[in-house]
């Protein structure tokens, strides 16, 4: 367990809420309170090391404290595209106000913003992880996975494990839970990230839509899970993904339609998203489920 410990500051631009992204619920993050920290744990971008860092909220920034080694400024820049510190939030709120659904749910939450995952690599090992099993057991199976196999760091007073780098992750043959088919899935993921298929970088330079055929070309990776794993490990804003029902849940309950949107549709309302798509598709799911809870109250 390491004890190196370093602070880095984030500046924010525009309405910034880390309680509101630290209990967002997304992935393998699950918190139910939060303790004016949000801590995370995890394989750096350049995969070779792995870190835990506290992130708190102080006086238009973001105060990093970073356990364990790797470059502080490749690690700043991870964790603000992880907790979307990392764009303008005057221009996601002027988006908000031209459309009077995101309005409502701007007003409920304004310093929302999605959480992330850690990388593209994280995000695979995720779907190979979660596929065909309930969220809360695939939680606890990366946990275990990240403890046996990865690093553990003391983070803000609790334990956090990061998941196995690539090498360690080749190195694992078997584990309790995990079905033997996934194991070669896990291999391929590990072999795709060292040879630079999963680097951040590459796939945010190319179009959405090509880097998610692309994520697929790996084995037991569809359209669904590309899709998670390019926009939502990339940190784009302004993608919108037609691969689940959520969204379309969401804009059918707060734009009052008497159906579900079709592809057509969908992409018609979210024109007046741009450029923060993602973002809204995101935040109506996220925000917009307390305003529809109220609603039928």
């Amino acid at each position: 367990m390491s004890t190196a410990t370093r602070t880095i500051s984030l500046p924010l631009v525009g309405p910034y809420d880390l309680r509101e992204v630290a209990l967002m619920g997304f992935g393998h993050r699950d918190e139910a309170a939060f303790d004016g920290v949000m801590r995370l744990a995890f394989c750096t971008d350049a995969l070779d090391a792995q870190v835990g860092v506290e992130v708190r909220q102080h006086d238009g920034a973001l105060a990093l404290t970073v356990h364990g080694e790797g470059d502080p400024t490749a690690i700043a820049a991870q964790v603000a595209r992880v907790v979307s510190a990392d764009h303008d939030g005057e221009a996601w709120a002027a988006v908000c106000a031209a459309d009077p659904v995101l309005a409502r749910v701007h007003a409920a939450a304004p310093g929302f913003r999605p959480s992330n995952f850690y990388s593209p690599y994280e995000a695979a090992v995720w779907a190979v992880l979660s596929a065909r099993r309930a969220r809360r057991q695939g939680i606890a199976l990366r946990q275990r996975l990240s403890q046996q196999h990865g690093a553990v760091f003391e983070v803000a007073g609790r334990t956090e494990a990061a998941l196995p780098l690539p090498e360690q992750l080749l190195g694992v043959d078997a584990f309790p839970g995990l079905p033997a088919d996934r194991i070669p899935r896990l291999h391929a993921i590990a072999r795709a990230a060292l040879d630079g298929r999963l680097d951040v970088r590459r796939l945010a330079a190319m179009p959405p839509a090509d880097a998610m055929l692309d994520v697929q070309q790996l084995p037991g990776i569809g359209p669904f899970y590309s899709a998670l794993i390019v926009i939502r490990s990339c940190g784009l804003t302004d993608v919108l993904s037609t691969q689940e029902d959520h969204t379309r849940a969401a804009v059918q309950a707060l734009y009052g339609l008497d159906h579900a949107p079709d592809d057509a549709e969908l992409a018609r309302i979210a024109e007046g998203w741009r450029p923060f798509r993602t973002w809204a598709a995101v935040s109506l799911r996220a925000v917009g489920s307390r305003l529809i809870a109220q609603s039928d109250a």
